[in-house]
């Protein structure tokens, strides 16, 4: 069965797409495993509580699973700390190498 990598990179409606599928596919096992990444614009809006992107943060939490933003973009950028409330924040060039080695697709939004 496939394992995904979502990347989710944009602050605007593309990004729910990205929420939503990743959500969608734990719930139902449309794949063996679904890792979400933030990487890019899309950190500072939920570092800054963004409403349409923290309910599904919030389900995916409940699903088991926390995304993981990028911690280099979070330091330049000044938000890591509020960022640290909605995800892990670790550096994830190295991690994302990892996940395509192990054979996730990846999905980019």
């Amino acid at each position: 069965m496939v394992k995904a990598l979502v990347i989710i990179s944009s602050s605007d409606d593309k990004a729910l797409v990205g929420f939503m599928w990743s959500t969608n596919a734990l719930k139902y096992k449309w794949v063996e495993d679904v890792e979400v990444i933030l990487f890019g614009p899309i950190e500072k809006a939920v570092a800054e509580g963004d409403e349409r992107f923290l309910p599904w943060i919030e389900k995916l939490k409940e699903l088991g699973k926390l995304p993981i933003a990028c911690k280099r973009i979070a330091e330049l950028e000044g938000f890591e700390v509020s960022l640290e409330k909605h995800a892990k924040v670790e550096y994830v060039g190295k991690i994302i190498a990892e996940y395509l080695e192990k054979g996730y697709v990846p999905m980019t939004f």
